[in-house]
């Protein structure tokens, strides 16, 4: 499972835009009932979203070999629906272009089209699932921003170290800092990357564990936004269960 490409040097802006609530939520995946179900939130908070932010959806077999999947979009959420069982699914939310207007109010628009609009963001939020031992990972630069298990996570079990590595356009991200209970404690740090992307979070779960990421970086020259946000997380299971 490990990835080596070149070392990414970060510029990452201040941490104002990312309290704002144009990124204060994240992206995962849960089975439910039998389906793989997108959940957007933060921490405990499960919230409706319009599906059509889904903006892609990939699954793949223990080799890595893509398999088909369908984006079933209902009323407030997403659903993934592959041709038949995946060990990986990686996931992709724009949540579009965001800025703030003179009331201080976050609105879904480029700040083109806000008058006296002042920061403004484009948000993307990306999800790495794995489901089986021994899963190859495929290339996953579909995810803009991902957490790569250097070892199977599903391997490695509840109070001991999983090493991984964060990757942003494909490079490695330093000082990135990792939530590794995102559902139970989103604010709480567990690491930060050092200058290869690399950290090492404890396993805290026995059942799903999500470990996140986010970073806002600044974009030059463009009159709709000033920064790009980014959000991804790393999904598994900690220790198997047996009926």
């Amino acid at each position: 499972m490990r990835i080596t490409p070149t070392l990414l040097s970060l510029s990452i802006i201040g941490a104002a835009l990312l309290a704002g609530q144009a990124s204060a939520h994240g992206l995962w995946t849960e089975q439910r009932r039998g389906n793989i179900e997108v959940v957007y939130g933060h921490g405990p908070e499960d919230n409706a979203f319009k599906a059509q932010k889904v903006s892609g959806a990939w699954g793949y077999d223990p080799a890595g070999k893509s398999i088909p999947v369908t984006v079933e979009r209902l009323d407030d959420h997403a659903r993934l629906k592959p041709i038949k069982p995946v060990a990986v699914m990686a996931v992709a939310l724009d949540n579009g272009m965001w800025t703030r207007n003179t009331d201080k109010k976050w609105i879904n628009e480029g700040r083109s089209k806000v008058p006296g609009g002042t920061e403004s963001i484009h948000t993307f939020k990306y999800s790495l699932a794995i489901y089986e031992h021994e899963a190859k990972l495929p290339a996953l630069d579909k995810l803009k921003m991902v957490i790569v298990p250097q070892v199977d996570p599903l391997e490695v079990g509840p109070g001991k170290p999983l090493p991984v590595q964060v990757l942003i356009d494909g490079k490695p991200a330093a000082g990135i800092k990792l939530f590794g209970d995102y559902r139970s404690e989103p604010d709480k740090v567990s690491a930060e990357t050092d200058a290869e992307g690399r950290a090492t979070v404890v396993v805290r779960n026995e059942g799903l564990n999500i470990i996140a990421a986010e970073v806002t970086l600044p974009v030059k020259d463009n009159a709709d936004i000033e920064a790009r946000g980014l959000f991804t997380s790393l999904t598994f299971v900690g220790a198997e269960h047996h009926d």
